[in-house]
């Protein structure tokens, strides 16, 4: 884990070493893509969050698993302040993406939440047809063209792997596709914001296998692009596709780590009883 002062870093880099290596250590500060420092969440009385300190590394997938309960999904709700229209949540301490502490005072909450393309348990298409649902982020964000809409929506049903499935469809509804397609519509959605994070919380879970295996698939080869960070209780596809690994219990971060490592030596005793079935 990694916490970085950023007045400390200043007089770092300012006293003892060149312009040229202030703004490289700078850079890499920056592109420690999401840094949480004292992060604690309360549910009404409910000490949800406690003292989360914790990096996510970008261009990566990490997963965070833990039993049910233990605040995987609050804590990915903090990422992209999806709390903000709950009175009951409180939140304390700091989320840094890109170098920005997203709960202070003067940030521009939309621009956070576009930044974090969200996939959720459930595939929850918009009831409209296959094109208008991914031509719907960007025509709210200010792109009318035709051309560029259209350019878009093939773009990222492509990417996704959809589109040679519903090219003669694609002005139907979104409604009747199976629920994988609509899960990797959902993901096409998500993506033709352009977003910098990928954020999943069970995002296979309601899936068939082989659905489930091409999400997977998208997921890994979406890293060279994107920071994905998932929620899974599926210790299999952590291990499968996951290059870091964060396990929660009871608020808490026990132990985080490269996914090889963390498997194959786990150094805390609670996260030797999960990993050998002890508890779920």
């Amino acid at each position: 884990m990694i916490s970085t002062n950023q007045h400390t870093v200043s007089s770092y880099t300012n006293s003892f070493i060149g312009m040229d290596e202030a703004i490289t250590l700078k850079k890499l500060i920056a592109n420690q893509s999401i840094r949480i420092e004292n992060l604690d969440v309360f549910i009404e009385d409910q000490h949800i969050l406690k003292d989360v300190n914790l990096t996510i590394p970008e261009k990566s997938i990490t997963c965070i698993i833990g039993p049910s309960g233990c605040g995987k999904s609050t804590f990915l709700k903090t990422l992209n302040r999806m709390h903000d229209e709950s009175p009951e949540v409180k939140i304390s301490g700091k989320v840094f993406v890109d170098d920005e502490n997203i709960y202070g005072p003067h940030v521009n909450v939309i621009d956070t939440r576009k930044k974090m393309g969200l996939l959720a348990q459930r595939p929850c298409p918009l009831p409209m047809s296959i094109f208008d649902n991914v031509a719907y982020g960007p025509r709210i964000h200010g792109i009318k063209r035709r051309k560029a809409i259209n350019q878009t929506v093939i773009q990222y049903l492509q990417y996704v792997g959809l589109w040679d499935e519903v090219r003669d469809r694609v002005r139907k509804s979104a409604t009747r596709l199976s629920i994988g397609q609509q899960q990797r519509l959902c993901l096409a959605r998500g993506l033709a914001i352009e977003p910098e994070y990928i954020l999943g919380d069970e995002a296979t879970s309601a899936l068939d296998p082989l659905s489930t295996k091409k999400i997977e698939e998208l997921f890994v080869k979406l890293k060279e692009k994107y920071t994905i960070i998932l929620v899974t209780h599926t210790l299999r596809q952590a291990k499968r596709i996951a290059d870091h690994i964060i396990f929660m219990y009871l608020g808490k971060i026990i132990e985080a780590g490269p996914t090889e490592e963390f498997f194959n030596n786990p150094k805390k005793q609670l996260t030797r009883d999960y990993l050998s079935g002890s508890f779920s």
